[in-house]
């Protein structure tokens, strides 16, 4: 069990992540090829991934230089998942390769006693070295989880908004206690009851990062290092994805002021019972409203407990801005011809 002990001053700097930190996906989407463990909820992804991999002819580098690094197992090194990949991809790879030689000597020296590691994971102490591995990240990165940026996003944004509204209606308790089942609240202690590893973390007014993670499976992540920036890296829920009622649903279902009103709804996210108050009808025909908007790819649905928050795709959300702003194209300014 790990266990994050909370002061006042904890309470106030704990956040949720802005956007999916791209090296952390890549930490577990690597999982997911070592375990059939959740295969149901990324058996698109995986089948796409296999054949992107495959295609690109990055399989062998994948098995043979990124899975050694990122075994399914109790340990991998901090290095690879640093505090700057919040920022992006980019900064994150910038972090992996500045990072201390004689912190990433500790690191592979900890992962080759966790788990059997081959010979050439010592020499990421050297700079070369250090700079195939951001290659092979970066490539990795561009070919299975670039592609389904707007799905991932769409999802934390989901995840965001839920956080808000337990946050702005009850406090920064009620955030905390709204991860269950995977994390547990009992104040002033969060708890993963299935870590591996038993220890205490005491914040001491660092505050604590919640990372939302698309291809983390089941049981939450932080870094080995209780002296770095603390992190809790846990999966959003999954369900099945249903297949469309009808391909490339015509835009005409959409018309009309209630359809409409609900859509607009969903902006800022809105529970079936927010979107009904807010169009002025009953739960019922707004969840008839919702399942047509979701089945025109405009809108995705998110289940927690008993409630279910839409929040607009990113096809719903260009559809609104080009309403709001329908005469934007003509107001751009005409470039000069030459």
């Amino acid at each position: 069990m790990l266990r994050f002990h909370f002061t006042a001053q904890d309470l106030a700097r704990t956040r949720v992540a802005a956007a999916p930190h791209p090296l952390w996906e890549i930490a577990v989407s690597l999982h997911r090829f070592q375990t059939r463990k959740g295969r149901w909820a990324y058996a698109h992804w995986y089948r796409t991934a296999c054949g992107q991999l495959r295609d690109a002819g990055l399989g062998p580098m994948v098995h043979q230089f990124l899975l050694p690094l990122f075994p399914r197992a109790s340990y991998f090194p901090d290095f690879l998942t640093p505090a700057e990949g919040a920022e992006g991809l980019e900064a994150g790879l910038d972090a992996v390769l500045a990072a201390p030689r004689q912190r990433v000597a500790q690191e592979t020296r900890r992962l080759a006693r966790t788990i059997p590691s081959p010979d050439w994971v010592s020499r990421l102490t050297e700079g070369d070295m250090r700079g195939r591995l951001v290659q092979a990240l970066r490539a990795y990165h561009h070919t299975v989880i670039a592609p389904h940026a707007d799905h991932i996003g769409e999802r934390l944004q989901a995840e965001r908004i839920r956080h808000a509204q337990a946050l702005l209606n009850l406090g920064t308790e009620a955030l905390l206690g709204n991860l269950a089942p995977t994390l547990r609240w009992h104040h002033p202690v969060l708890e993963i009851a299935t870590y591996p590893d038993h220890r205490d973390i005491y914040l001491n007014g660092r505050g604590l990062l919640l990372i939302p993670s698309y291809f983390c499976w089941k049981d939450p992540i932080t870094l080995a290092d209780p002296d770095l920036p603390p992190v809790i890296m846990y999966p959003l829920h999954h369900a099945p994805q249903p297949a469309l009622t009808a391909k490339g649903q015509p835009l005409h279902a959409l018309l009309g002021r209630t359809r409409a009103t609900v859509l607009h709804a969903t902006a800022t996210g809105a529970t079936t019972t927010e979107a009904a108050r807010h169009a002025g009808v009953s739960t019922g025909t707004a969840t008839h409203h919702t399942t047509a908007l979701r089945n025109a790819g405009l809108i995705s649905s998110h289940r927690h407990a008993n409630t279910v928050l839409h929040v607009l795709t990113p096809l719903g959300a260009a559809l609104l801005a080009g309403v709001a702003d329908p005469d934007r194209n003509a107001q751009q300014p005409r470039i000069a011809q030459t």
